[in-house]
């Protein structure tokens, strides 16, 4: 995103713009993501993400600063995960999958939401000479829902340590599953250049932009 920025041009005031939607999103997006897996594995039954100080919003508890840096730089990143203990659930496999989905179904939500409030800054300037505050609220929660649906999208891919490589292991069997999480280090890495390079980031772009048209058409037959 922000190399996006330059690549492409930018004014002053956009860029202070987009830093504060990131700093939303870092600092109120990211810990409801993890508090969302803290909250399904307590509910299913799992004391791990209580016991280590995981069950909350405050931030300071969740962030990962490389993946902060990433969300800044490319508009793709992570926090830190949240510890689980699938023994502790009644179905492990089921468990861990219904837990991985509660980050990713969040963002989608908080996406959602940050792109209708932003449709209503739209609709209501219509027929008027928008002010200033009203273009900065607009693109405030632009970015914001841009940057929950790409975590989204993102965090779907079954890539370990994302939330989608929990879902995979419903898929494969359980000694293919831990043999590919013995190379998790070096994909993660792997997917960081992709990243860089836009290798990944365009495809990812392509899903993100589908799903956020679909929101904003889906506002347009709401709303007018």
């Amino acid at each position: 995103m922000l190399i996006n920025l330059f690549r492409n041009g930018f004014d002053f005031g956009t860029l202070i713009i987009y830093l504060f939607s990131m700093s939303f999103v870092v600092f109120c997006t990211l810990p409801i993501h993890e508090y969302a897996h803290a909250l399904v594995a307590t509910k299913l039954g799992d004391p791990t993400p209580r016991l280590q100080g995981r069950l909350t919003l405050n931030p300071m508890a969740h962030i990962s600063p490389i993946g902060a840096l990433m969300i800044l730089l490319v508009g793709f990143g992570y926090a830190k995960p949240v510890g689980v203990n699938p023994r502790n659930f009644n179905d492990p496999k089921k468990g861990m999958a219904l837990v991985a989905v509660a980050g990713p179904v969040s963002n989608f939500i908080m996406g959602f939401i940050s792109e209708f409030l932003a449709f209503l800054c739209l609709k209501f300037s219509i027929g008027v000479n928008a002010s200033f505050l009203v273009s900065a609220i607009y693109l405030f929660f632009n970015y914001a829902a841009v940057v929950n649906i790409q975590l989204a999208v993102f965090n779907f891919l079954p890539i370990p340590p994302l939330d989608g490589s929990r879902i995979l292991q419903l898929l494969i069997p359980s000694k293919y599953y831990y043999k590919f999480l013995q190379y998790e280090r070096y994909i993660i890495l792997v997917v960081f250049v992709l990243l860089f390079t836009n290798i990944l980031t365009i495809p990812l772009s392509y899903i993100t932009n589908f799903i956020y048209n679909g929101f904003r058409n889906l506002f347009s037959l709401i709303l007018f």
